[in-house]
Protein backbone atom coordinates (compact mmCIF):
# COMPACT_ATOMS: atom_id res chain seq x y z
CA UNK A 1 0.00 0.00 0.00
CA UNK A 2 1.09 3.63 -0.58
CA UNK A 3 0.39 6.26 2.06
CA UNK A 4 -2.75 7.33 0.42
CA UNK A 5 -4.41 3.57 0.55
CA UNK A 6 -3.12 3.17 3.90
CA UNK A 7 -4.65 6.16 4.83
CA UNK A 8 -8.02 5.73 3.30
CA UNK A 9 -8.71 2.13 4.45
CA UNK A 10 -8.09 3.07 8.09
CA UNK A 11 -10.47 5.64 7.63
CA UNK A 12 -12.83 3.44 5.85
CA UNK A 13 -12.52 0.80 8.53
CA UNK A 14 -10.46 -1.61 7.13
CA UNK A 15 -7.50 -2.94 7.65
CA UNK A 16 -4.40 -1.49 6.07
CA UNK A 17 -0.87 -3.40 6.07
CA UNK A 18 0.32 -1.02 8.78
CA UNK A 19 -0.14 1.58 11.14
CA UNK A 20 -0.27 5.17 9.36
CA UNK A 21 2.39 7.64 10.51
CA UNK A 22 1.56 11.38 11.03
CA UNK A 23 2.97 13.99 13.63
CA UNK A 24 3.94 17.10 14.54
CA UNK A 25 6.74 19.23 15.59
CA UNK A 26 7.83 22.12 17.94
CA UNK A 27 9.99 24.18 16.11
CA UNK A 28 12.62 24.30 18.85
CA UNK A 29 12.45 20.46 18.53
CA UNK A 30 13.97 19.96 15.36
CA UNK A 31 16.31 22.67 16.09
CA UNK A 32 17.46 20.28 18.93
CA UNK A 33 17.24 17.42 16.23
CA UNK A 34 19.61 19.00 14.14
CA UNK A 35 22.20 19.40 16.94
CA UNK A 36 21.49 15.24 17.55
CA UNK A 37 21.63 13.75 13.97
CA UNK A 38 18.32 14.90 12.07
CA UNK A 39 20.55 15.98 8.32
CA UNK A 40 20.66 19.85 7.28
CA UNK A 41 17.60 20.12 5.02
CA UNK A 42 16.07 17.25 6.02
CA UNK A 43 12.44 17.74 7.90
CA UNK A 44 11.25 15.74 10.60
CA UNK A 45 8.66 14.22 8.60
CA UNK A 46 10.38 12.84 5.41
CA UNK A 47 13.60 11.38 7.81
CA UNK A 48 11.17 9.32 9.90
CA UNK A 49 8.44 9.35 7.15
CA UNK A 50 5.47 10.58 9.12
CA UNK A 51 4.63 12.64 5.70
CA UNK A 52 1.32 10.24 5.23
CA UNK A 53 -0.98 12.53 5.53
CA UNK A 54 -0.69 15.92 3.63
CA UNK A 55 -2.67 19.11 4.88
CA UNK A 56 -3.55 21.57 2.42
CA UNK A 57 -5.70 24.58 3.54
CA UNK A 58 -6.00 27.96 2.99
CA UNK A 59 -6.48 31.66 4.42
CA UNK A 60 -9.49 31.74 6.81
CA UNK A 61 -8.73 35.09 8.52
CA UNK A 62 -10.93 38.25 8.08
CA UNK A 63 -7.98 39.73 6.05
CA UNK A 64 -7.78 42.74 8.07
CA UNK A 65 -3.88 44.66 7.37
CA UNK A 66 -1.53 43.28 9.86
CA UNK A 67 -0.10 46.10 11.55
CA UNK A 68 3.04 46.16 13.74
CA UNK A 69 3.64 47.96 16.72
CA UNK A 70 6.38 46.67 17.86
CA UNK A 71 9.11 44.12 17.17
CA UNK A 72 12.04 42.14 18.38
CA UNK A 73 13.96 39.17 18.78
CA UNK A 74 11.73 37.84 22.12
CA UNK A 75 8.77 40.06 21.11
CA UNK A 76 6.21 41.28 18.72
CA UNK A 77 2.86 43.45 19.33
CA UNK A 78 0.66 44.28 16.31
CA UNK A 79 -2.83 43.86 15.12
CA UNK A 80 -3.28 40.61 13.21
CA UNK A 81 -5.36 39.53 10.46
CA UNK A 82 -8.59 38.75 12.18
CA UNK A 83 -8.17 41.79 13.84
CA UNK A 84 -6.68 41.12 17.03
CA UNK A 85 -4.13 42.73 19.26
CA UNK A 86 -1.24 40.60 19.93
CA UNK A 87 1.69 40.24 21.63
CA UNK A 88 3.62 37.43 20.39
CA UNK A 89 6.74 35.95 23.03
CA UNK A 90 9.41 34.12 22.54
CA UNK A 91 10.27 31.63 25.01
CA UNK A 92 12.34 28.63 25.66
CA UNK A 93 9.45 26.36 24.44
CA UNK A 94 9.39 28.73 20.73
CA UNK A 95 6.97 31.76 20.95
CA UNK A 96 3.49 32.06 22.45
CA UNK A 97 0.72 34.38 22.25
CA UNK A 98 -0.98 36.79 24.42
CA UNK A 99 -4.51 38.85 22.60
CA UNK A 100 -5.40 41.84 24.48
CA UNK A 101 -7.85 43.11 22.47
CA UNK A 102 -10.29 43.15 19.58
CA UNK A 103 -12.28 44.78 16.53
CA UNK A 104 -14.95 42.58 16.82
CA UNK A 105 -16.57 43.26 19.94
CA UNK A 106 -20.56 42.79 19.47
CA UNK A 107 -22.98 42.63 16.74
CA UNK A 108 -22.41 46.50 15.65
CA UNK A 109 -18.57 45.73 14.88
CA UNK A 110 -19.75 42.36 12.95
CA UNK A 111 -21.97 44.12 10.83
CA UNK A 112 -19.35 46.93 9.51
CA UNK A 113 -16.85 43.95 9.10
CA UNK A 114 -19.00 40.93 7.81
CA UNK A 115 -17.64 41.35 3.95
CA UNK A 116 -14.08 40.61 5.20
CA UNK A 117 -15.12 37.07 5.83
CA UNK A 118 -16.44 36.79 1.66
CA UNK A 119 -14.33 34.18 -0.26
CA UNK A 120 -11.63 35.68 -2.71
CA UNK A 121 -8.79 34.21 -4.68
CA UNK A 122 -6.05 35.45 -2.67
CA UNK A 123 -7.16 32.90 0.47
CA UNK A 124 -5.85 30.06 -1.63
CA UNK A 125 -1.71 29.89 -1.32
CA UNK A 126 -0.27 30.47 -4.67
CA UNK A 127 2.17 27.06 -3.95
CA UNK A 128 -1.26 25.02 -3.69
CA UNK A 129 -1.13 23.37 -7.41
CA UNK A 130 2.54 22.46 -6.30
CA UNK A 131 2.32 20.66 -3.00
CA UNK A 132 -0.87 19.42 -4.31
CA UNK A 133 1.27 17.94 -7.52
CA UNK A 134 3.95 16.48 -4.98
CA UNK A 135 1.75 14.79 -2.66
CA UNK A 136 0.06 13.16 -5.67
CA UNK A 137 3.26 12.21 -7.32
CA UNK A 138 4.40 10.57 -4.03
CA UNK A 139 1.43 8.49 -2.80
CA UNK A 140 0.15 11.05 -0.47
CA UNK A 141 -3.09 10.90 1.55
CA UNK A 142 -4.24 14.64 0.49
CA UNK A 143 -6.11 16.23 3.03
CA UNK A 144 -8.14 19.66 3.09
CA UNK A 145 -7.58 21.51 6.16
CA UNK A 146 -9.00 24.23 8.48
CA UNK A 147 -10.29 25.24 11.67
CA UNK A 148 -14.21 24.78 12.03
CA UNK A 149 -15.79 27.39 13.89
CA UNK A 150 -15.43 27.47 17.66
CA UNK A 151 -11.31 27.81 18.02
CA UNK A 152 -10.85 30.90 14.99
CA UNK A 153 -14.22 32.72 16.82
CA UNK A 154 -12.49 33.50 19.88
CA UNK A 155 -9.46 34.39 18.08
CA UNK A 156 -11.25 37.21 16.67
CA UNK A 157 -13.89 38.30 19.63
CA UNK A 158 -11.61 36.74 22.53
CA UNK A 159 -12.26 33.55 24.22
CA UNK A 160 -13.98 34.91 27.49
CA UNK A 161 -16.29 37.56 25.48
CA UNK A 162 -17.07 34.56 23.19
CA UNK A 163 -18.20 32.06 26.11
CA UNK A 164 -20.25 35.08 27.85
CA UNK A 165 -21.90 35.76 24.53
CA UNK A 166 -23.06 31.76 23.58
CA UNK A 167 -25.13 32.32 27.35
CA UNK A 168 -26.45 36.09 26.52
CA UNK A 169 -26.57 36.25 22.91
CA UNK A 170 -26.52 33.28 21.35
CA UNK A 171 -27.85 34.09 17.69
CA UNK A 172 -25.38 36.56 17.73
CA UNK A 173 -22.55 33.57 17.92
CA UNK A 174 -24.30 31.36 15.61
CA UNK A 175 -24.67 33.54 12.88
CA UNK A 176 -20.48 33.83 13.20
CA UNK A 177 -19.93 30.47 13.75
CA UNK A 178 -22.17 29.80 10.05
CA UNK A 179 -20.21 32.57 8.51
CA UNK A 180 -16.65 30.78 9.12
CA UNK A 181 -18.12 27.49 8.31
CA UNK A 182 -19.11 29.01 4.85
CA UNK A 183 -15.98 30.71 4.43
CA UNK A 184 -14.17 27.09 4.94
CA UNK A 185 -16.68 25.41 2.29
CA UNK A 186 -15.85 28.36 -0.23
CA UNK A 187 -12.10 28.22 -0.05
CA UNK A 188 -12.46 23.90 -0.11
CA UNK A 189 -14.82 24.53 -3.26
CA UNK A 190 -12.02 27.12 -4.81
CA UNK A 191 -9.22 24.57 -4.82
CA UNK A 192 -11.51 21.93 -6.13
CA UNK A 193 -11.76 24.64 -9.15
CA UNK A 194 -8.09 24.60 -9.33
CA UNK A 195 -8.14 20.75 -9.85
CA UNK A 196 -7.58 19.70 -6.00
CA UNK A 197 -9.08 16.24 -5.72
CA UNK A 198 -8.83 15.59 -1.65
CA UNK A 199 -8.95 12.17 -0.11
CA UNK A 200 -10.07 13.46 2.80
CA UNK A 201 -11.06 16.59 5.41
CA UNK A 202 -9.50 17.68 8.69
CA UNK A 203 -11.52 20.63 10.97
CA UNK A 204 -9.40 21.65 13.84
CA UNK A 205 -11.21 22.93 16.97
CA UNK A 206 -10.26 23.21 20.14
CA UNK A 207 -12.74 22.49 22.61
CA UNK A 208 -11.48 21.08 25.71
CA UNK A 209 -9.00 22.11 28.58
CA UNK A 210 -6.77 19.59 30.71
CA UNK A 211 -10.42 18.14 32.68
CA UNK A 212 -13.38 18.59 30.42
CA UNK A 213 -14.98 20.59 27.53
CA UNK A 214 -14.67 24.51 27.49
CA UNK A 215 -18.62 24.45 27.00
CA UNK A 216 -21.51 21.95 28.00
CA UNK A 217 -22.49 19.00 25.62
CA UNK A 218 -26.11 21.47 25.68
CA UNK A 219 -24.22 24.41 24.14
CA UNK A 220 -22.02 22.40 21.75
CA UNK A 221 -25.08 21.20 20.50
CA UNK A 222 -27.35 24.06 19.79
CA UNK A 223 -24.34 25.90 18.97
CA UNK A 224 -21.49 24.31 17.54
CA UNK A 225 -22.83 20.95 16.13
CA UNK A 226 -25.03 22.60 13.66
CA UNK A 227 -21.98 23.87 11.69
CA UNK A 228 -19.49 20.88 12.35
CA UNK A 229 -22.88 18.75 10.52
CA UNK A 230 -22.64 20.90 7.55
CA UNK A 231 -18.99 20.61 6.96
CA UNK A 232 -18.99 16.72 7.83
CA UNK A 233 -22.08 16.29 5.68
CA UNK A 234 -20.34 18.67 3.05
CA UNK A 235 -17.46 16.64 2.31
CA UNK A 236 -19.04 13.72 2.85
CA UNK A 237 -21.02 14.65 0.03
CA UNK A 238 -18.12 14.34 -1.90
CA UNK A 239 -16.66 11.51 -0.82
CA UNK A 240 -14.73 12.35 2.13
CA UNK A 241 -13.93 11.53 5.43
CA UNK A 242 -13.52 14.10 8.36
CA UNK A 243 -10.95 13.92 10.96
CA UNK A 244 -11.52 16.01 14.03
CA UNK A 245 -8.72 18.00 16.07
CA UNK A 246 -9.26 19.07 19.15
CA UNK A 247 -6.89 19.61 22.49
CA UNK A 248 -8.15 18.73 25.89
CA UNK A 249 -10.46 16.66 27.27
CA UNK A 250 -13.37 16.27 24.81
CA UNK A 251 -14.49 12.69 26.21
CA UNK A 252 -18.12 13.97 26.82
CA UNK A 253 -18.29 15.85 23.01
CA UNK A 254 -17.81 12.16 21.54
CA UNK A 255 -21.25 10.94 21.33
CA UNK A 256 -21.77 14.39 19.50
CA UNK A 257 -18.88 14.38 16.88
CA UNK A 258 -19.85 10.48 15.72
CA UNK A 259 -23.89 12.34 15.16
CA UNK A 260 -21.91 15.38 13.50
CA UNK A 261 -19.97 13.14 10.64
CA UNK A 262 -16.73 12.94 12.00
CA UNK A 263 -14.67 9.52 11.78
CA UNK A 264 -11.56 10.44 13.81
CA UNK A 265 -10.15 12.27 16.68
CA UNK A 266 -6.66 13.66 16.92
CA UNK A 267 -4.25 14.41 19.43
CA UNK A 268 -6.15 12.90 22.45
CA UNK A 269 -4.03 14.25 24.56
CA UNK A 270 -2.75 11.72 27.26
CA UNK A 271 -2.54 15.10 30.08
CA UNK A 272 -5.94 15.64 29.80
CA UNK A 273 -6.92 12.53 31.06
CA UNK A 274 -8.00 10.19 27.32
CA UNK A 275 -6.55 6.99 26.55
CA UNK A 276 -7.00 5.09 23.93
CA UNK A 277 -7.39 2.20 25.80
CA UNK A 278 -10.83 3.17 27.47
CA UNK A 279 -11.73 5.16 24.62
CA UNK A 280 -11.45 1.54 22.57
CA UNK A 281 -14.20 -0.44 24.95
CA UNK A 282 -16.80 2.51 23.89
CA UNK A 283 -15.85 3.37 20.26
CA UNK A 284 -13.74 1.22 18.99
CA UNK A 285 -16.08 0.00 16.20
CA UNK A 286 -16.98 3.53 14.93
CA UNK A 287 -13.80 5.77 15.74
CA UNK A 288 -10.56 5.95 14.16
CA UNK A 289 -7.98 7.07 17.09
CA UNK A 290 -5.37 9.19 15.84
CA UNK A 291 -2.95 9.82 18.43
CA UNK A 292 -2.61 9.51 21.99
CA UNK A 293 0.58 8.37 22.18
CA UNK A 294 2.30 10.05 25.57
CA UNK A 295 5.03 12.64 25.15
CA UNK A 296 6.22 12.34 28.25
CA UNK A 297 6.63 8.89 27.80
CA UNK A 298 8.96 9.29 24.55
CA UNK A 299 11.10 11.72 26.65
CA UNK A 300 11.55 8.82 29.31
CA UNK A 301 13.73 5.71 29.27
CA UNK A 302 13.46 2.84 26.41
CA UNK A 303 11.49 0.60 28.39
CA UNK A 304 8.89 3.59 28.91
CA UNK A 305 8.42 3.85 25.56
CA UNK A 306 8.06 0.52 24.56
CA UNK A 307 4.95 0.12 27.22
CA UNK A 308 3.31 2.95 26.05
CA UNK A 309 3.61 2.10 22.25
CA UNK A 310 2.97 -1.77 22.87
CA UNK A 311 0.28 -1.24 25.28
CA UNK A 312 -2.07 0.90 23.11
CA UNK A 313 -1.38 -0.51 20.25
CA UNK A 314 -2.64 -4.12 21.12
CA UNK A 315 -5.77 -2.61 21.91
CA UNK A 316 -6.10 -0.38 18.93
CA UNK A 317 -4.36 -2.38 16.22
CA UNK A 318 -6.82 -5.47 16.29
CA UNK A 319 -9.84 -3.44 14.06
CA UNK A 320 -7.29 -1.20 12.14
CA UNK A 321 -8.22 2.18 13.58
CA UNK A 322 -5.60 3.61 14.24
CA UNK A 323 -3.14 6.21 12.87
CA UNK A 324 0.34 7.02 14.50
CA UNK A 325 0.33 10.40 16.17
CA UNK A 326 1.85 11.93 19.39
CA UNK A 327 -0.62 13.31 22.14
CA UNK A 328 -0.76 16.70 20.55
CA UNK A 329 2.99 17.84 19.44
CA UNK A 330 6.46 16.54 19.69
CA UNK A 331 8.12 18.85 22.55
CA UNK A 332 11.89 19.44 22.88
CA UNK A 333 12.12 17.48 25.98
CA UNK A 334 12.19 14.69 23.38
CA UNK A 335 15.62 13.18 22.18
CA UNK A 336 16.33 12.44 18.36
CA UNK A 337 17.40 9.01 19.78
CA UNK A 338 13.98 8.68 21.70
CA UNK A 339 11.61 9.71 19.03
CA UNK A 340 13.87 7.28 16.18
CA UNK A 341 12.78 4.21 18.88
CA UNK A 342 9.57 5.53 19.11
CA UNK A 343 8.96 5.21 15.42
CA UNK A 344 11.38 2.14 14.88
CA UNK A 345 8.62 0.52 17.44
CA UNK A 346 5.71 1.52 15.85
CA UNK A 347 6.52 0.16 12.53
CA UNK A 348 7.58 -3.14 14.57
CA UNK A 349 4.06 -3.40 16.61
CA UNK A 350 1.82 -1.62 13.76
CA UNK A 351 2.65 -4.28 11.67
CA UNK A 352 -0.70 -6.64 9.71
CA UNK A 353 1.29 -8.95 7.83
Amino acid sequence: MDSRERVLTVLSGGIPDRVPLDDSYWETTVERWRREGLPQGVSPHDHFGTNEIVCIGGDYTMQFPERVLEEGEALRHYWDSDGALRRDLHVAEGWTSQWLDFTIKGPDDWLQHRHRMAFNDTRIPVSVPEIYRRARAAGRFVCYSAHACFHPTWLRIGMENMLMLMLDDPDFIYELFAAHAQLVIDIYEGMRRLGIEFDGARLADDLGYRVAPLISPKLYRELVYPHHKRLCDHFAGHGLRTILHSDGNIAPLIPHFLDAGFVALNPLEVKAGLDIRALAEQYGDRLVFHGNMDVRKLSGTREEIEEEIAGKLSAVKETGRYIYHSDHSVPNSVSFENYAFAIELIRRYGRYD
